[in-house]
């Protein structure tokens, strides 16, 4: 027997079948899972890094991009399992399901009692210690914390380290204005006779490197004051 489950753990479930997406909400919630379903297929990544679950339940069917392509951008910001879900159960769908990283396959139609012991079997084997987000997002961009880089439209731009502590204070403080003197503690620590203008030369050379990833108005200046992320147009 099963036995309920305590901890709140968070799983996406990425289903364009409305009635199964539902019902294994539901099973799991009852569980005391807190889950979400996707509902833009067009940009999941977004709803990935939104939600940060501690697992996914993937398709492989999906509009626009299959669940072997969702899988592969999961994996290029974060670790954390996927198990596939799929009626396509032949050897090749299998195989290609745990090379593109996935980490368990469920065959379609599926007991819901065996979908909820594998889902507790492989967050007990991850989730032995508390595993901290490691990604940020904001108007699709991905910062990745553990590398100090950004995804933006499957295309993964490096950052230098004082790039990289830019835009993290910025995304921690998404939706306000950072000072430039905030900024410049986080960027030179002690340093009191650092330049100002070194500030704005740097913020410069992030916002020439981000629109020539194609990622325009991405930084505002709030004149006086200091800088915030865009929300855009």
């Amino acid at each position: 027997m099963t036995e309920r489950h305590t901890d709140m753990y968070k799983i996406l479930i990425i289903e364009d079948d409305a009635v199964i997406s539902e019902q294994v909400s539901r099973y799991l919630a009852r569980w005391g899972y807190e889950t979400a379903c996707a509902e833009d297929f067009e940009n999941i990544l977004p709803q990935f890094v939104s939600f940060a679950p501690q697992l996914v339940l993937l398709d492989i069917g999906l509009p626009f991009y299959n669940g072997y392509y969702w899988c592969s951008e999961i994996r290029k910001v974060s670790q954390v399992p996927v198990v596939f879900v799929s009626s396509a159960s032949d050897n090749m769908n299998i195989v290609m399901a745990m090379n593109m990283g996935g980490d368990d396959f469920i065959v379609k139609p599926f007991d819901l009692e065996v979908l909820l012991a594998k889902v507790q079997a492989i967050l007990r084997r991850t989730y032995a210690f508390q595993n901290q987000s490691t990604v940020m997002e904001h108007r699709n961009v991905i910062l990745n914390l553990a590398d100090m880089s950004l995804l933006y439209q499957g295309t993964k731009l490096e950052l230098s380290k004082n790039e990289f502590r830019i835009l993290q204070l910025l995304y921690e403080n998404a939706g306000r204005t950072v000072s430039r003197e905030t900024i410049m503690k986080r960027l030179w620590d002690n340093e009191c006779f650092v330049d100002d203008n070194t500030l704005t030369v740097n913020m410069n050379r992030l916002r020439r490197k981000l629109e020539e990833a194609g990622i325009q108005d991405f930084i505002a200046t709030k004149k006086g004051v200091g800088y915030q992320l865009s929300d855009g147009v």
